[in-house]
């Protein structure tokens, strides 16, 4: 009797049977329906179109996360049609990325000549006035600063996003929100902002440190050889691409899962520098004494990840180290000289909608 429910259900009367949960019969309301015509329809359509599904999808269960006992829906095996929707948002953020690094680039040069033209030669080693501050601590404080480089500056701001995600981890009432906007998982109802959100997110402790501290040996490289404004558009685009990459990886293997980290962006700026700088001499923490040069570092980590691809370890996401790399390698190629250095249009039209000369 069950099963002609289901076969009644599925040939579109959803409301005519119900499960009594007292004495578990099936219930049967009266209907002006042909049941036996139902019946021959399901069965045929059971037997021959196997591949199309007739009636409701059945419903999977939560999914287990390791993020102390946070439960979310699973949307099943991921199908190359929903990536659409993340590969226009990759598109988005990419460009939205450079223009945003355009224009700050502007504002800031236009911010220097207007010093320069109030106050002629205060200019000093490629420094703006150094103001000084109030209190012994704070001159202190400034003196340490205008002493850092532009990448050591720089790497602050993004360490500190990091740490803030990082102790919104600890917090039991976030955890749910975090677990569906600061993880890339494309079973999940959210897929595109968190493609950029997890690129600042770290559940661990050692995954953040160990993150943050390659972050900052190749951030002053990096920002000296792009600037700050090119590189910082490079790392949001980088870290689009490496989800997307990811989403595209546990599509093919129709396996989501989980992702974050800032690792997808860092071996994009890994790519990059590696690149330019080949024979750069690079070692090993706990090996000091043990140098190699960067173009066959970069290499070889790749080697590693595409073999972690192949035979699917699970312990990183490899798909996204893999597509963090290339978009460094690719920049570093053809996106500088041909991205880059034609933005030309972009700071003519923002300096007419900005207002013109400066004064």
């Amino acid at each position: 009797m069950g099963h002609v429910c289901g076969l009644l259900n599925r040939c579109g009367f959803l409301n005519i049977c119900r499960l009594d949960s007292s004495e578990g019969k099936c219930l049967l309301s009266s209907a002006p329906i042909n049941a036996v015509r139902c019946f021959k329809t399901a069965i045929l359509r059971k037997t021959r179109w196997r591949s199309q599904s007739s009636g409701p999808k059945p419903r999977i269960g939560p999914l287990n996360t390791e993020f102390e006992g946070v439960k979310v829906e699973n949307g099943g095996p991921v199908q190359f049609s929903k990536l659409f929707k993340p590969l226009c948002f990759t598109f988005v953020i990419s460009s939205g990325s450079f223009v945003c690094a355009t224009i700050w680039q502007y504002e800031n040069v236009r911010a220097r000549a207007i010093l320069l033209l109030k106050k002629p030669g205060g200019w000093d080693h490629g420094n703006l006035f150094v103001v000084k501050k109030h209190g012994t601590w704070r001159n202190h404080v400034n003196t340490w600063w205008n002493s850092l480089t532009e990448g050591q500056r720089l790497f602050f701001p993004i360490c500190f996003v990091n740490c803030l995600v990082f102790l919104a981890w600890r917090v039991p009432r976030l955890q749910g929100i975090m677990v569906q906007y600061f993880c890339s998982n494309p079973a999940s109802r959210a897929v595109c902002w968190p493609m950029v959100l997890s690129t600042f997110s770290h559940y661990s402790a050692i995954h953040l440190l160990a993150n943050m501290f390659v972050l900052h040996s190749f951030l002053s490289g990096a920002v000296a050889s792009l600037g700050k404004e090119q590189f910082l558009g490079l790392y949001m685009s980088a870290g689009v691409i490496s989800s997307m990459s990811s989403y595209f990886h546990k599509s093919l293997i129709k396996k989501p899962g989980f992702s974050l980290g800032a690792s997808g962006a860092i071996m994009c700026l890994l790519g990059y520098v590696c690149t330019e700088y080949p024979e750069t001499k690079l070692t090993i923490i706990f090996l000091p004494l043990f140098t190699f040069p960067a173009a066959a570092a970069i290499k070889v980590i790749m080697a590693v990840d595409a073999a972690g691809v192949l035979l699917g370890w699970k312990f990183f996401d490899h798909a996204a180290h893999l597509g963090g790399a290339a978009c460094g390698i690719t920049w570093s190629y053809w996106g500088n000289a041909y991205i880059w250095q034609k933005r030309e249009p972009l700071l003519h039209w923002w300096h007419k909608l900005r207002g013109g000369s400066v004064k």
